[in-house]
């Protein structure tokens, strides 16, 4: 079996709280992009992974895609193995939730693959217990993302040409909610932002929607700036750091302007990727 995991991107991200165990409650609209790792599973009396495209990932008992399988076999009380090989496109310290989507098309996959045959809901549950992103991933559709990110509601949005910029190492997301308790931030318009969205209205949601982690981000990692305004300057119609960066995606009208970014930004960034949302 081959499932893919697919990267995502934070139109929206506002910290509306925090809970008593340090977790922030978090508002967010979120949309998958057709840039994907893939997920081969083998049978096998064990459980092994092994990694392509991706050196300084550990394929260990630590990987996340391990920890599903075996909360998985866990819940299911079963006993049968498999042996997988992830190809990694995604790239890590992004922000595009690669991660929590390889634990998630784990859990996808598995279900399917030793028979189990759980709910989405189910699914959901044991997910949120490895990462709050991975609800939104087992769901692979546009949704905004409440509470800790495990309440989810459908949103409407399209297919938007996209160029991602990764112009920086990442900083710890640890690291960056704690620059953002010092800083100054501009909250997003999120119900605007829906909006926005759902007509496909780049110039409203530009004026309705912000990332508050971009905010503390920038006089940690200034490239980061420096890279939307590259993405503005070759056209784009709305950019924005994603989740806690470090890559700036830019989101164009039409097909042959985001070609055009890309051809142009690839020979500034190493890291320049084209690719679009998915729905």
């Amino acid at each position: 079996m081959e499932i893919q995991a697919r990267a995502k991107i934070n139109w929206t991200l506002n910290v509306v709280g925090r809970r008593g165990d340090g977790y922030h409650l978090l508002d967010m609209l979120m949309q998958p992009l057709a840039l994907h790792d893939t997920l081969r599973i083998e049978p096998a009396d064990g459980l092994s992974l092994a990694i392509d495209g991706a050196d300084g990932l550990s394929a260990g008992q630590d990987n996340l895609i391990l920890k599903a399988a075996r909360a998985l076999k866990e819940t299911a009380g079963i006993s049968r193995g498999a042996r997988i090989r992830l190809t990694k496109r995604i790239p890590m310290g992004a922000g595009l939730g690669g991660g929590s989507a390889d634990c998630a098309a784990a859990l996808k996959g598995l279900n399917a693959f030793w028979g189990i045959n759980d709910p989405l809901d189910a699914l959901c549950a044991l997910g949120v217990k490895l990462g709050a992103d991975v609800p939104f991933c087992l769901h692979d559709a546009a949704r905004r993302a409440q509470g800790i990110g495990e309440s989810l509601s459908p949103i409407e949005s399209r297919v938007f040409p996209m160029v991602l910029i990764q112009p920086c190492a990442a900083l710890s997301t640890k690291e960056v909610f704690a620059a953002y308790h010092q800083a100054a931030v501009s909250p997003p318009d999120t119900e605007k932002a829906a909006l926005a969205l759902a007509a496909g209205d780049l110039r409203a949601l530009k004026a309705a929607a912000s990332n508050v982690l971009e905010s503390a981000s920038v006089p940690l990692r200034p490239q980061i700036a420096t890279a939307k305004e590259a993405l503005y300057q070759a056209g784009a119609g709305f950019a924005q750091m994603t989740g806690s960066g470090s890559v700036v995606f830019g989101a164009f009208e039409t097909e042959e302007a985001a070609d055009q970014a890309f051809d142009f930004l690839k020979t500034v960034y190493s890291t320049c990727i084209r690719t679009e949302t998915a729905l």
